[in-house]
C-alpha cells in the first residue's frame, strides 16, 4: 500500500512538472515613470519621443507599463492652453501611458481639474507618485 502511494504520488508530481513546463512564460512586462518638472523647453519638446521610442523597444521584450508624471512648472504641460502638446499626448494617453498631474502643484498654482486636458489623471503628490513608483521597482527616468 505504501509503495502504491508513493507511486501516485511520484506519477502526480510528474505529470504537474509536466504540465507547469508546457506552458508558455508570460512575458515581462516592464514599469516606467517619467518625471516632468521643468518649464516648457526640451524636456517637454523630447517626451513624446522619449516615451515612444522607449514602449517601441519594450514591446519586444513584453510590452511596458509607463507614467508620466508632471509637477512643479512641468504641470503646466498638462494644462488646456498648450494646445500644441494636447494631441500627442492624448495619442500617448490612447497608447495606455497613464498621465498624472500634482494636486499639491495644482492647489499652489491655482490649476482646477478642468483646466487640464481631459485625458490627465491626478495623483496626491507628484513627488510621493515618484517614490511610490520606484518602491515598486519601476524604472525611474528624468
Amino acid at each position: 500500500m505504501k509503495k502504491t502511494v508513493l507511486s501516485v504520488a511520484a506519477l502526480a508530481l510528474l505529470l504537474g512538472y509536466a504540465a507547469v513546463s508546457q506552458t508558455p512564460a508570460l512575458p515581462k512586462k516592464h514599469h516606467v515613470v517619467f518625471q516632468v518638472s521643468e518649464p516648457d523647453g526640451d524636456a517637454w519638446g523630447s517626451l513624446v519621443l522619449h516615451v515612444n521610442n522607449t514602449m517601441k523597444s519594450l514591446a519586444e521584450d513584453g510590452g511596458s507599463q509607463v507614467e508620466v508624471v508632471f509637477y512643479g512648472l512641468g504641470l503646466n504641460m498638462l494644462a488646456k492652453t498648450n494646445t500644441a502638446y494636447e494631441e500627442p499626448l492624448k495619442q500617448l494617453s490612447d497608447r495606455g501611458v497613464k498621465l498624472v498631474a500634482c494636486r499639491n502643484a495644482m492647489k499652489m498654482r491655482n490649476v482646477k481639474t478642468e483646466d487640464l486636458f481631459p485625458f490627465a489623471g491626478q495623483v496626491d503628490s507628484g513627488i510621493a507618485e515618484m517614490v511610490r513608483r520606484q518602491e515598486a521597482g519601476w524604472a525611474y527616468i528624468h
